[in-house]
Formats: C-alpha cells, structure tokens, sequence
C-alpha cells in the first residue's frame, strides 16, 4: 500500500476543499492515487449537495455582465448571506454571468454550458459540496439592442458586477451614445428603486388589466354614483396604476415633474437622435422566493391556524 504523506494530505485537501480526516481516507481508499481520491470525494459530496437541496436558499448574489450590445443578468442564490461574501462563492458567480454573457438561451442552457473545463452545473455542485450550503443557480435574463446602448447598473454592490440589485437597460437611439449611455445609466437608477412591471402601457397584459379594472368598478359602485361618473373614476383609477406599475408613465425619482416618457423625449433632443426605449430587466435578490422562518414555535403557530 502506497505511503498517505502529510504532503498528498495537503495537496488533496487545497485541491478539493474536503477536511483532513476525508482526504486522509479517500487516499487510502485508493491506495493514493490523486485523481482517484479526487473523485473520491466528489462522489461523497454529490451525496452530501443531494441532501443539501432541500434547504430555502434565498441569499446569494445577482451578477451582470455587458459587452456591446448585449447584456445579461444571473441570479445565484445561498441559503446565508455569508457565503455570499465567500470569494469562491463569488468567482462562481461573475464566471457564470460571463458564460452566459454567451449563450442566447435560458437558465438550463446556462446549467449545460462548458465552464472551466467542466458544466455550470457541477461546478456548482462542486462548490456546494466544499462550502457546505444548497445552492441554486436561479435565472438569467439577456438584453440586446441592434443599435444604441445596454446600460448596466448594480444597486448595494458587495464586489464589481456583484450585488442584491442587478437592472440592464436597452435603449435604441443612433444619437451620441456616451451621452445614451448617460440616459440609461439615470434610468437604470430609477428602475432599481421603483420596480416597474411592464415597459409601456401597451405592455400590460389583458388579464392583470381586466383583473385591476373590474376591482375599480366594484369601488366605484359603492360610491353610488351615476353610470358615466364610475366610469371616469375607474379610467382615473386605472391611470393611477399605471402610474405606479408602467415604466414610462412612472414619475421620474430625479425629476418628478417628468415622467420616463419625458426623459426619452428630451433625451432624443440631448443625442441628437429619436430614443426608444428597447427593453429593461430588473434583478432583485431572492424575490418571490419563501423566506426562511427563524422562530419555529412560530411556525408551528400559524401551520395550525392559531
């Protein structure tokens, strides 16, 4: 039987992360041999990254990446904010967004694409397995736009392109792009703090509008008054929620005598060219995901209605 060296200990545990004690029996197991200690232990740690996958992970990182004309978003999540501070945890995240910076399709194209020499997906396996946490590699959204801008903009940054409020702008103009670029960063900025839903009016879906509209009726009903007065309360109503859900009808955060329309308009004036706004998307860590629950009497509570 080949000799277990502190050094091949050492070497082992540095190129998989695993304790002193695992490497020292995973070389053993395999009479020494590097690589096969090596897969040694990354069959344990599937074992171990399978039952991690049951855990909320709703920390982590959003990630973003422009090049040109074409920008993406990646959102990676953890189940602790610590580990979001984790440098590996990190490296993973950016290295990610590039690769999908490449890629046109959604987050399982993301999972199967070839990335340091192995899959996105079990490179992250990988690392939960060393860092000892589920993780999730939860969505990518791209933006492009033929010609013009992608503006990237990263809200609460814990490292450059890493951060909790990841929003990508696209607006379509053959002005003067330094001055597009300026545009959209002003917007990108409003974006991250109103979280507009839909582009333009004409972006909302008939089904949240039926559903909005038929609530304002059945308020203004109750006001009773005349037929032609509910429905200009309902209109009036209904502008209002656009106001709040419609990008460019919102009010702008650092002018709101104007609103994203007007900044558009007086942005074609400023690069001398008409300005379309393209496309957005808006990153926000851990949204619409359930949240971990620290008091389990509580817990218990409410499951049984009390």
């Amino acid at each position: 039987m080949a000799e277990i060296t502190a050094a091949l200990v050492k070497e082992l545990r540095e190129k998989t992360g695993a304790g002193m004690m695992e490497c020292k029996k995973a070389l053993s197991e395999t009479d020494g041999n590097l690589e096969q200690a090596i897969d040694f232990l990354r069959k344990k740690g599937l074992s171990v990254a399978e039952k991690k996958a049951g855990r909320i992970a709703n920390q982590g990182l959003v990630g973003l990446s422009v090049s040109g004309n074409k920008g993406v978003l990646v959102e990676v999540n953890s189940e602790t904010d610590f580990v979001a501070r984790n440098d590996e945890f990190q490296q993973f995240v950016l290295a990610a967004t590039q690769t999908a910076l490449d890629l046109s399709g959604d987050v399982e194209a993301l999972k199967a694409a070839p990335m340091n020499g192995k899959t996105v997906e079990a490179s992250l396996t990988d690392l939960i397995a060393k860092i000892g946490e589920n993780m999730n590699l939860r969505r990518v959204a791209h933006v492009t736009v033929d010609t013009g801008v992608v503006v990237p903009y990263m809200h609460t940054s814990v490292a450059p392109n890493l951060g909790k409020i990841g929003v990508l702008v696209a607006l379509k103009s053959t002005g003067d792009q330094a001055k597009l670029a300026e545009i959209g960063k002003k917007i990108a900025m409003h974006i991250a703090a109103t979280n507009p839903k839909f582009a333009a009016v004409a972006d909302v879906d008939e089904e949240t509008r039926a559903h909005e509209k038929s609530i304002y009726e059945e308020q203004a009903k109750a006001s009773g008054k005349p037929a032609n007065i509910i429905e200009k309360m309902v209109e009036g109503r209904l502008r209002k929620f656009y106001e709040e859900v419609v990008l460019t009808e919102q009010a702008f955060i650092m002018d709101p005598d104007k609103k994203i329309k007007d900044v558009l308009a007086d942005a074609a004036k400023e690069v001398g060219a008409p300005v379309e706004l393209a496309a957005f998307v808006r990153y926000g860590l851990g949204e619409g995901l359930e949240k971990k629950c620290e008091d389990f009497a509580e817990e218990v509570s409410k499951q049984l209605g009390h």
